[in-house]
């Protein structure tokens, strides 16, 4: 090749070069200590922008300070140096979200822990995001049947509502989450499970209980282990929302559940106190409502007009000694439309679920009940209400008129009632059944220690032979005169053959 024709191809490829210039945000470790990095040299860097260290690990800037800036680490921090690279990415941090999520584990930022390989991912949604506004929402009235009669019945939950649900350890409150999440099957709802600072062991039985009850298939669990750094316990509720939020932006209704707030909470002081964060609002060390409220904001009820679907969120709070006035619990009850207290003496007791009527309330309240439960259970909570203090009463005075005694026997049978087994949701249709024949008296002569015999043989009879009765109640929500005269005659029949 002659020497004129290597200068030739030389100048076109100098004509034809053209510079690319890669800019990389690049910062160092300064200081490094239990999951949490001080970093300097990141002067331009966002809130909430997620950072990449040497090894792959991924981080999130919380703490903007003049002179550094306060990154969490998700993950592995034991390999991460002082000296170390850090570089931005120019992403606010986000989890990716798709429809084949369903039925997987995740960590607390969307990655799969479950051993089941990749999840394809089509997009991605932030994690902080601001709450849909008023004009996008309306008003809750439809109902989600948690399968648990005391719920269903005297604190009912409609989509788009925030329930909290609290009570002291080991009171059964992951077990109403669980039995609302085994109820959802057949009923059009997904499911996301936020397990926050839990045993691994814990988290196991629940996703095998899930399995066994078919659950698994519309539900997600996002888990962030109590064997994990603080800053995942932080995140995770917030990716449990960013998830559920992607199926309500297709018109979907999901029912998420925080387990629980108050770990939650912990984690993020924990946070705050190695950031050396500056407390923020009235609460130490910083921003622990506003932590929650821009959470629990999210869960509503969208409007047609703007794709409708819902988030129900029931939050998990975990009080010690019943002291629902402590800061966290306090806090979540002005955030919410209510609270299912549990109660350790009734627990105790038997009684179980263990809520205490008098203290739980649904401030959504009928609106979110079929009209056939709202005839049958009209006045329970009152009803029952009023035994409790003739109960208190009754210890002490011998005389009681044929009235009191006669109420006094009603509300045994429907503390009765109301008590349920673990991990067996009942259909609604089955609970109508039930409060039916237990307001309108069918229930007064049976013994005590026969009532749940009677309620579970009654429920099989009813559902073979009052068959207008039950279709009514799928289809229209309400009863006819004959549905209801068909009813009747089925209980008298099965009480003539009951003993």
């Amino acid at each position: 090749m002659s020497t004129n024709h290597i200068v030739e191809n030389l100048k076109k490829e100098i004509e034809n070069f053209s510079a690319q210039i890669k800019v990389e945000k690049v910062g160092k470790v300064l200081e490094l200590f239990d999951g949490i990095a001080k970093v300097s040299g990141l002067s331009d860097i966002k809130s909430s922008e997620m950072v990449t260290f040497p090894n792959g690990e991924m981080g999130v800037a919380l703490n903007l300070e003049e002179d550094a800036v306060g990154i969490i680490i998700f993950g592995d921090f034991s390999k991460i140096r002082e000296g170390d690279e850090v570089k931005a990415t120019g992403k606010i941090l986000e989890v990716p979200v798709s429809d084949s999520i369903l039925g997987r584990v995740v960590n607390a930022i969307g990655v799969p822990i479950d051993g089941k390989g990749a999840i394809k991912a089509t997009k991605s949604y932030p994690i902080e995001k601001v709450a849909p506004g008023v004009v996008t929402r309306q008003s809750v009235d439809q109902p989600v049947v948690t399968g648990i009669k005391v719920i269903d019945a005297i604190i009912p939950v409609g989509r788009g509502q925030r329930e909290l649900i609290i009570g002291d350890r080991q009171t059964g409150k992951t077990a109403i989450a669980i039995d609302a999440i085994l109820n959802q099957k057949g009923q059009k709802m997904i499911c996301v499970y936020v397990s926050i600072g839990q045993k691994d062991s814990k988290l196991r039985k629940l996703q095998a209980r899930l399995e066994a009850g078919g659950a698994m298939e519309y539900t997600v669990i996002v888990s962030a282990g109590a064997s994990e750094a603080a800053a995942l316990s932080y995140v995770a509720p917030y990716t449990g929302v960013a998830i559920a939020e992607y199926f309500m932006d297709q018109g979907k209704d999901v029912l998420i559940i925080y387990d629980d707030l108050s770990k939650h909470a912990v984690a993020y002081r924990e946070i705050s106190l190695l950031l050396r964060r500056p407390p923020g609002r009235e609460a130490y060390p910083g921003d622990v409502f506003y932590l929650h409220s821009r959470l629990l904001e999210r869960a509503c009820r969208r409007n047609e007009k703007y794709g409708g679907g819902s988030i129900t969120a029931f939050p998990i709070v975990e009080t010690q000694a019943g002291d629902v006035s402590a800061y966290i619990p306090t806090n979540v009850i002005s955030i919410t439309d209510g609270q299912i207290f549990l109660e350790t003496d009734l627990f105790y007791k038997g009684i179980r679920p263990a809520v205490n009527v008098g203290l739980s309330v649904s401030r959504v309240g009928s609106s979110a009940q079929i009209k056939a439960m709202k005839k049958v259970a009209g006045t329970l909570k009152l009803d029952l209400a009023q035994f409790r203090e003739l109960e208190a009463f009754a210890q002490f005075g011998s005389d009681l008129d044929d009235a009191t005694k006669r109420q006094l026997e009603r509300g045994k049978r429907a503390v009765e009632v109301l008590k349920q087994l673990q991990y067996a949701p009942i259909k609604i249709e089955n609970q109508v059944v039930t409060l039916y024949a237990l307001t309108k008296g069918y229930m007064d002569d049976v013994a005590i220690d026969k009532i749940k015999e009677f309620e579970q043989q009654l429920n099989e009879y009813a559902e073979h032979n009052a068959k207008v009765f039950y279709k009514e109640v799928a289809e229209k929500k309400m009863w006819s005169e004959k549905g209801e005269e068909e009813l009747k005659k089925v209980i008298e029949d099965f009480k003539k053959n009951f003993s």
